[in-house]
């Protein structure tokens, strides 16, 4: 099984894998092709995604039973003991400093108890 999943890509790419996967939501592709098959068409999405983002995942003889590959896009895969994960990067290292501390003049009573708590 393998599953393709473009973000922002041209169109001409995603009718050129109607070629051999099936279109099941937009932009979300699935099909069984062979390794070979499967590996010239993620050639062809890395060449022709342009700006957008591509996202490969596919059965093989692994402990999970699957593997994926990223194109330009945030997530990594990275190999953990084995297993591979998803490595995020960390865009908001703190959470604690995202919360605000006051009310901000302006707000109504009833704003800042639903907002900071209180009665």
């Amino acid at each position: 099984m393998t599953v393709i999943v473009l973000t922002n890509c041209p169109a001409g790419l995603r009718g050129f894998l109607t070629r051999w996967l099936l279109e099941i939501s937009a932009g979300v592709f699935v099909g069984n092709p062979s390794a070979r098959i499967r590996d010239v068409l993620w050639d062809e999405v890395q060449e022709y995604a342009g700006q957008g983002r591509a996202l490969l995942a596919h059965t093989t003889n692994n402990e999970q039973g699957f593997t994926f590959r990223t194109h330009d896009h945030a997530w990594h895969p990275v190999d953990h003991e084995g297993v591979t994960l998803i490595h995020r990067p960390d865009s908001n290292p703190s959470t604690e400093a995202s919360r605000p501390t006051a009310a901000r003049s302006g707000w109504s009573k009833a704003a800042k108890r639903r907002r900071f708590g209180g009665a």
